[in-house]
């Protein structure tokens, strides 16, 4: 049999998710005989992978995050639409998504998943208070303002102790982010910030790497490892293995290690980075099928042909499906992706039907990181090379993934005055970026509070329901 469609109308394709996933599915449909919505709680289009970068002053946010509207505008068979999807109902085949008090319901052929994985702090998500992650534009910019902020309390504080607390930086979390943000920490501490205060020497801030297995980037295997461990702690990183975080508050962490010992240290500024969990979108969608099961982080037990049981008109994609051998990466999004909608395409215009489907095969490309300006490593199947070539092929691969032209120039000239010389462009850093997420989750947990915003926002208070297609 092949995907349903009726004569009346165009096939609808729903694409949840504004990630690799969702832009590549919508990508492979412009030129079908479709019409597609994407629907995603946010407007932009994120290159999650340099969010590193934005956090330390190299890159804006314009640059990796451009608006979905603006990068879809040219395909025009595709809807974009704001909100937060909190309803899925396969047997109608809606989905329901909420735009401040709006509920607005959206009906589908054919339903793709790609809602992406949130940070995870293994049930201690009282940590997040203190340790932003690294998977928003918002958690971003909350951490350069945490990191450079840290700079401007120690440059007025008179108590030693408090001043060493503001330049002590702690990454929780020894894979490709974690690596990354100790890396540009240290070289911000050691190069940018050299010079520009008078009562600190920046150059004497610690930055520590803490690891809860016996090795740094451990999938990329021991001597890839080896190699970014060496250059780290050359650059001042203090590495610490097999090191797990029973606490952490706002002045610091505790740290247990393997021996059974503990160690309190004392840093005003955290980032986590040490695992992720799928979108709660998930579990919906599992709950509403038929016996299909998540993983333990939340990730959606797909069939081989990435779809949930008895639903082969709804692919799940990206972070979000558990396929053996496939990483939560960008690629693994892009190939879920482009095969979903490749299936669609062909079973749409009637080339083939749900039982010719091949299943699911993703293939390898490899994996990377950079550790500092002129290093990074590199592992393409038996292949692993680390250095400045690595790093050349880190920067040709990441420009190639940028959208638009012009972030790709920009970002280019942003990298050669970061990389070249001593100063970043992106230094600015407000209070509000600080505070503001901790203000909406208090605002959020008021049901009053969070009424007279909406009045002021002009939505009203109760919740309405709009058919949409």
């Amino acid at each position: 049999m092949s995907i349903e469609t009726t004569s009346a109308r165009r096939h609808r394709v729903v694409v949840l998710g504004s990630g690799f996933g969702g832009l590549f599915a919508c990508r492979h449909l412009r030129r079908a005989d479709v019409d597609v919505t994407l629907i995603s709680k946010t407007s932009t289009h994120l290159f999650q992978p340099l969010l590193y970068q934005v956090a330390t002053g190299i890159l804006s946010t314009g640059e990796i995050a451009p608006a979905t509207r603006q990068v879809l505008k040219k395909y025009k068979n595709t809807t974009v639409l704001l909100g937060d999807v909190h309803e899925i109902d396969l047997s109608a085949r809606t989905v329901t998504h909420r735009l401040l008090a709006h509920d607005t319901v959206t009906p589908f052929d054919s339903l793709i998943v790609a809602t992406g994985a949130q940070q995870s702090y293994f049930g201690n998500d009282r940590f997040a208070t203190y340790a932003p992650g690294m998977k928003t534009i918002d958690d971003a910019l909350e951490l350069r303002a945490r990191i450079l902020g840290s700079f401007e309390e120690a440059e007025v504080a008179t108590d030693p102790a408090v001043r060493e607390r503001f330049l002590t930086f702690v990454v929780v979390g020894a894979g490709p982010t974690g690596v990354e943000l100790a890396g540009q920490i240290a070289e911000l501490a050691g190069r940018t910030m050299v010079g520009t205060f008078r009562n600190i020497d920046p150059r004497t801030a610690r930055v520590i790497l803490i690891e809860g297995a016996d090795a740094v980037l451990k999938p990329m295997g021991p001597k890839l490892g080896a190699a970014t461990a060496k250059r780290l702690t050359k650059m001042g990183v203090e590495i610490q293995l097999n090191a797990m975080v029973t606490d952490l508050d706002a002045r610091g962490v505790t740290v247990k290690y393997t021996d059974g010992t503990t160690q309190r240290i004392e840093a005003a500024c955290k980032v986590w980075s040490a695992g992720v969990q799928a979108s709660p979108l998930g579990k919906l969608l599992a709950d509403a099928s038929d016996g299909t099961e998540v993983d333990r982080s939340g990730r959606v037990v797909v069939e081989p042909d990435l779809t949930v049981k008895g639903h082969p008109n709804v692919f799940v994609v990206g972070d979000l499906m558990a396929v053996p051998g496939v990483p939560g990466q960008a690629q693994g999004a892009i190939q879920g992706a482009t095969y979903a909608a490749k299936l669609i395409r062909s079973e749409v215009a009637g080339k083939s039907t749900v039982a010719d489907r091949q299943p699911f095969k993703y293939f390898d490309k490899g994996s990377m990181a950079t550790i500092s300006r002129f290093d990074a490593v590199v592992k393409m199947g038996r292949i692993e090379f680390s250095g400045f070539i690595a790093w050349l092929a880190w920067l040709g691969l990441h420009l190639y993934y940028l959208i638009g032209y012009r972030s790709r120039l920009v970002t280019v000239f942003e990298w050669m005055v970061a990389f070249m010389g001593r100063h970043r462009g992106q230094m600015a850093a407000t209070e509000q970026w600080l505070f503001a997420r901790l203000a909406l989750e208090a605002i959020q947990g008021n049901n009053e509070d969070d009424r007279e915003v909406h009045a002021e926002l002009g939505s009203p208070t109760g919740t309405s329901k709009a058919e949409a297609g």
